[in-house]
């Protein structure tokens, strides 16, 4: 299998930055950076990745410069001199390593509840103030809100580039602020970011818009997205291939040079009609590079359970068909990197028996 493997260690360039290989180490909250500050810990473990063979690491979610943007105050933030030093380490250890990496910009939306976070006496926001259809929290956002975390954005790519990042990703998918805004359940404004489908893009577009304004035309911008909520695991933002190709082309004309397509299989098809995956598809309709993404290298799906979930070679030979047929451009790989640092090394070398199992009860003290 290591073999058939080969063509995921290839290189592939995504707005001039040329990786090694096809792996990408995906976001995966961890809640290890007290007051919200990453420590010499966390840039030690994301070293540890790239050593390990990892070809583009995204950082877990980190938090831009808005007050509600967290629900957890050990989540790292993406601004303030100290947390922004902290990161400063870890590009500088992951850069020595010989990687590369992107933070992924994260606002939880009314995932946030009052109480949460380090600012626990700030409301959260959302856009209409619906946690899911039907169960309103709070006001709808202001449009002084909507430009804040509109700048908020930006300002943390603009911070990522200074850093010395080799682009950002930007969080809008599974039912976190900028979904909020794409979902029509929890979208109920009736000004320019709300409506129809197209003007539910809106948001996210702006957002794109002011992070490339801020960063250039040459810094990778990657959008994560899911047609799947936590509110809501069978929700679909684009039922059909032409509702997908319609939602998606505003989002590409702001600026987003890659889509990391966020599904809990990646072996399941997207569409009645075809086995295409939903990221095939939005590379298909867009012509931008995909990431795919899924359960990789495990023996069952997340399932919120606490057993240990055993590494195996199990859908390894359908990635591999649907990257040969150019379905997507990157894999990202999750759990299985949080036992295995050198995961993808492990696999290309054929060792496979050596992999552990990723053990939830483990999570306290893997690093």
């Amino acid at each position: 299998m290591s073999s058939r493997l080969a063509p995921l260690y290839t290189p592939f360039t995504l707005n001039g930055l040329t990786l090694p290989n096809r792996f990408v180490m995906a976001p995966m909250t961890r809640s290890k950076s007290p007051n919200q500050v990453p420590g010499d810990d966390v840039a030690a473990y994301y070293r540890r990745r790239t050593e390990g063979g990892v070809g583009l690491i995204i950082t877990e979610g980190t938090s831009p410069d808005h007050a509600a943007a967290a629900n957890d105050a050990a989540v790292p933030r993406f601004h303030g001199a100290d947390a922004l030093a902290g990161w400063a380490k870890v590009v500088k250890e992951v850069k020595a390593a010989g990687g590369f990496i992107m933070p992924q910009l994260w606002h939880v939306g009314l995932m946030r509840r009052l109480g949460q976070g380090r600012n626990p006496e700030v409301p959260p926001v959302g856009p209409s103030g619906l946690f899911r259809p039907g169960k309103r929290v709070n006001d709808p956002m202001t449009d002084a809100e909507v430009a804040d975390v509109i700048a908020a954005f930006a300002k943390g790519a603009a911070d990522a580039q200074r850093l010395g990042f080799d682009g950002v990703e930007i969080h809008g998918a599974h039912g976190y602020i900028i979904d909020q805004f794409f979902w029509e359940g929890t979208n109920e404004r009736a000004d320019i970011y709300g409506g129809d489908m197209l003007k539910r893009t809106r948001f996210a577009a702006d957002i794109v818009r002011a992070a490339r304004a801020a960063v250039g035309p040459g810094f990778p911008i990657i959008l994560r997205w899911s047609q799947w909520k936590q509110q809501d695991y069978t929700a679909k933002l684009a039922p059909t291939p032409a509702a997908l190709e319609a939602f998606l082309a505003p989002l590409t004309e702001a600026g987003v040079d890659a889509y990391h397509c966020s599904t809990r299989r990646f072996w399941e098809p997207e569409f009645d009609g075809s086995d295409m995956n939903v990221a095939g598809w939005v590379k298909k309709l867009t012509g931008k590079p995909t990431i795919t993404v899924g359960s990789l290298g495990l023996d069952r799906i997340f399932d919120g359970g606490r057993e240990p979930v055993k590494a195996t070679e199990a859908h390894f030979e359908t990635l591999i068909a649907m990257f040969e047929r150019g379905d997507f451009d990157l894999v990202a790989v999750g759990r299985a990197l949080l036992s295995n640092p050198d995961w993808v090394n492990k696999v290309r070398a054929g060792e496979l028996a050596a992999l552990r199992p990723y053990d939830p009860a483990e999570l306290a003290v893997l690093f």
